[in-house]
């Protein structure tokens, strides 16, 4: 997978023995399978309720970049930016803190946040 993140998750002993003998049996190809199988599975069985949210709050879904020149327009048309993400925002690294402090009003990500952390910091107040 080109972009994931890693996560860490806790089990019991007892649901880990069963995610191993399901390994072994050849339902799966290893725990990391299962678990995507799972996660992958869940989210096809919620996938309307998450169309109906993502709707709801104007998001947008996949991955969002903003840059220097988008956010320096954003600034001169006298424009905030309120960036809500279903997936991955990315401030790019030619956004400096005081560009990003002037025109990101709001930022909610479910999923992953990428910017130096010098703007991550600048913006701590305004990341719901």
């Amino acid at each position: 997978m080109a972009d994931s993140e890693k996560i860490t998750i806790n089990m019991s002993v007892v649901d880990l023995g069963k995610v191993d003998l399901l390994v072994e049996e050849g339902f799966y190809s290893n725990r990391t399978d299962f678990i995507r199988t799972g996660i992958r599975n869940l989210l096809d069985k919620h996938a309307d309720e998450v169309k109906q949210s993502v709707t709801r709050k104007t998001m947008a879904v996949g991955v969002v970049g903003y840059g220097r020149t988008y956010l320096e327009e954003r600034r001169v048309a006298g424009e905030k930016v309120s960036a809500w993400v279903v997936g991955s925002l990315i401030i790019e690294s030619d956004v400096s803190v005081e560009l990003a402090l002037d025109t990101i009003e709001s930022i909610k990500v479910y999923g992953v946040l990428k910017a130096s952390d010098k703007v991550k910091n600048a913006l701590l107040s305004r990341i719901l």
